[in-house]
């Protein structure tokens, strides 16, 4: 198995088999599960967990743009969260990481890429105006910047969040000024949806840090 189980809300190892699973800061938790580096194998495994839940992609990729990691939250036959991370680069900024999460309420993932106090962004962005929209298939998604100036020395990323077919979804972008791509009318697409085009889509890079 090209995948590896970890905590989906920090950086530890579990134990367990089946669906019992143990963090040794968090307790019981749904594993998420990543390769140890991206390739085009380790991503059909990854399908194949996720099943129907679907796994966010901008798509197209960009000249130069390539899938650097992705995982899934979940034990067979139910999958709670996924993600992905891309890189490529852009006039402005140089190298540019784009991580899209899309996850049930309480699963905590997305909160641990953005380094945001709650693992659910629905009390940020309640009463506001969306600062950001991207298109899925579709359908416009507004988004929300979301702070991490509390919880996140480096500021080095920005966040924004929204919901997306009733899951939350969140778009992490480092370095910070990245997120003046989202000016443009970016689109997501679920790659489970690819077909014959998966086998094109470029693989490779160096796995997130979070």
């Amino acid at each position: 198995m090209a995948l590896l189980a970890g905590c989906p809300r920090c950086s530890a190892s579990v134990s367990g088999a089946a669906e019992d699973w143990e963090c040794p800061e968090h307790g019981p938790v749904t594993p998420l599960w990543r390769p140890a580096e991206a390739s085009y194998d380790a991503f059909v495994e990854h399908l194949s967990l996720a099943e129907s839940f679907p796994t966010y992609l901008p798509w197209p990729l960009g000249p130069g743009w390539q899938v650097t990691d992705f995982g899934t939250v979940g034990t067979p036959g139910r999958a709670r969260a996924s993600f992905s991370a891309v890189t490529g680069t852009s006039d402005l900024d140089g190298p540019v990481e784009v991580l899209l999460v899309a996850e049930e309420p309480g699963v905590g993932l997305g909160a641990r890429v953005a380094r945001t106090r709650h693992s659910d962004p629905g009390t940020e962005i309640a009463g506001r105006q969306p600062e950001a929209r991207l298109r899925l298939g579709s359908t416009s998604v507004p988004l929300w910047s979301i702070s991490t100036h509390d919880t996140d020395a480096e500021l080095d990323r920005s966040v924004l969040a929204g919901e997306a077919e009733g899951r939350w979804l969140w778009v992490v972008l480092r370095p910070a000024s990245a997120i003046l791509l989202m000016s443009d009318a970016w689109k997501l697409a679920d790659a489970s949806e690819f077909g014959p085009h998966l086998v094109a889509t470029p693989f490779g890079g160096h796995p997130s840090v979070w």
